[in-house]
């Protein structure tokens, strides 16, 4: 089973650096950098990354052709792709914050992806390439100077219609927040698409985007979890009936205000009992002593069985002694899974 990290996007690129080496030695897959408004350029940011690694994927997760032409998102990626020689990947999906943060109201969000991938598949096939979509032109672009091997590009997707067409146009999917059972449901819709266009649903690669919350005790690792939930699609409808009771689903919506008020400020998310956010933690994402790691190791086999063929680990405060614990026990556990 693959082990990536998704790393937070305002760092500076020589702390980048640093951990992704860290993360190299450790045997991780791959890094990933959230796509933020708080975020440096993650093209740009990755550079000394990409020089100081052999073998460690990177890449920024999830752009979103709304804020970012295919055309100029083509030459960012396949411009890092020949500075990692061959190693750089994205995950292009809707949008979310990034384009409220616009004032931009999405239309036809499904094809404007599916656009958006195919450019970036011709683009990365070498070249002089035109398309004509039914929302994206591109005339003249050209990257026949690319010699490096070709960049993944993944479908960031969670919806039904976007796992359809992700599983169609992209080189891999990257799911957010999914839990066993959901994994089962994005594959039994993957899957048959796969096997039609070329028979390789067994190998195509589905990555879950998992939070991951390592500290010294459990009480801290749990406190950093609630700072940041309001981010995790586990809250929302319909993820939320994924790990708690219809009624108390209920509960989580009555108080979505106050988990929006509480992001990154603080950890006492005032209105919903205690017990029933911590069990919201407690099933959505991972918040352990690292002395426990091990009980997580678990949990991602269950992932595996269900249909992910990776991780990417979301880490956020302290990430370079959370990478040391996950390279310790994560990676050689769930190397041959």
């Amino acid at each position: 089973m693959r082990v990536d990290l998704v790393i937070q996007p305002h760092l500076a690129a020589a702390e980048m650096a640093e951990l992704g080496r860290l993360a190299e030695r450790y045997g991780i897959s791959g890094v990933w950098v959230s796509n933020h408004l708080d975020g440096r350029d993650p093209f740009v940011n990755f550079v000394p990354l990409a020089e100081g690694t052999q073998r460690l994927r990177l890449g920024p997760t999830a752009l979103s052709p709304y804020e970012e032409h295919p055309m100029q998102m083509a030459k960012l990626l396949m411009t890092l792709n020949e500075i990692s020689g061959g190693r750089a990947q994205v995950a292009v999906g809707g949008g979310g914050g990034t384009i409220d943060s616009m004032g931009m109201k999405p239309e036809r969000m499904v094809r404007t992806v599916r656009e958006c991938l195919e450019i970036l598949r011709l683009a990365k096939s070498g070249g002089r390439m035109a398309y004509e979509g039914e929302v994206f032109q591109v005339r003249g672009l050209d990257t026949g100077w690319a010699k490096a091997p070709p960049p993944a590009v993944f479908g960031a997707a969670n919806g039904e219609q976007m796992l359809r067409m992700s599983a169609r146009y992209a080189d891999g999917i990257m799911t957010s927040d999914f839990t066993p059972v959901r994994l089962r449901w994005a594959r039994a819709i993957i899957d048959p698409v796969r096997e039609e266009i070329a028979g390789d649903a067994a190998t195509f690669p589905l990555i879950n985007f998992w939070a991951c919350h390592i500290k010294e005790t459990r009480e801290e690792a749990m406190a950093e979890a609630r700072l940041y939930l309001m981010a995790r699609g586990t809250i929302w409808a319909p993820y939320i009936h994924d790990v708690v009771s219809a009624e108390e689903a209920a509960v989580v919506a009555r108080h979505y205000p106050a988990f929006v008020r509480a992001y990154r400020k603080t950890s006492d998310i005032a209105g919903p009992p205690r017990e029933l956010v911590d069990k919201i933690v407690e099933r959505g994402v991972t918040a352990c002593a690292a002395h426990e790691i091990d009980s997580q190791i678990e949990r991602f086999r269950e992932m595996r069985a269900a249909g992910a063929t990776g991780i990417a680990l979301c880490l956020y405060n302290d990430p370079a002694d959370a990478i040391r614990v996950i390279g310790e026990h994560l990676v050689p556990a769930l190397k041959d899974v």
